[in-house]
């Protein structure tokens, strides 16, 4: 059984509070469920983990990179402003997919730019909640998918 580790960053505690023409009704609460109820139906168990605090959030990175077999993870704000959460992803050896709940194109410029981006093994945007589902599915199948030489 492999952890992956799913990781969310600033205001997403706010999930079906803040925005919800933009964000959905979901809590962060019934995201975490369904991710969890999905991981164990592949064979797997999850870490998850949200924070305001970018520090975290790098901590967790190096936590998996001890025991998690693999990372989702929706950076949020810290998407377009953080090197030093790239900078840990990078130190990272298992798959990385990256997900926003928002397809960060139709919204401002400023957030046309990941820095996340330049780790992540694959990116989910603008497909809801239902991101965080197809992010553990893909880590799954890339866990399990025998390794090319």
């Amino acid at each position: 059984m492999s952890l992956i580790y799913v990781l969310n960053g600033p205001n997403l505690n706010l999930l079906g509070k803040r925005q919800p023409h933009i964000y959905g009704h979901e809590t962060l609460a019934d995201v975490e469920a369904d991710c969890r109820k999905l991981a164990s139906e592949l064979g797997h168990e999850i870490r998850f983990h949200q924070s305001n605090r970018e520090y975290e959030i790098i901590d967790w990175i190096h936590e998996a990179r001890e025991d998690g077999s693999g990372i989702v993870i929706n950076p949020a704000a810290f998407t377009h402003t953080s090197l030093a959460i790239l900078d840990a992803l990078n130190t990272f050896e298992g798959p990385v997919i990256e997900i926003h709940i928002s397809n960060m194109y139709k919204r401002e410029s400023f957030r046309h730019h990941s820095f996340v981006s330049h780790r992540a093994d694959g990116i989910i945007t603008g497909l809801g909640t239902e991101g965080y589902r197809l992010g553990i599915r893909r880590v799954a199948t890339m866990l399990t998918a025998p390794k090319k030489d």
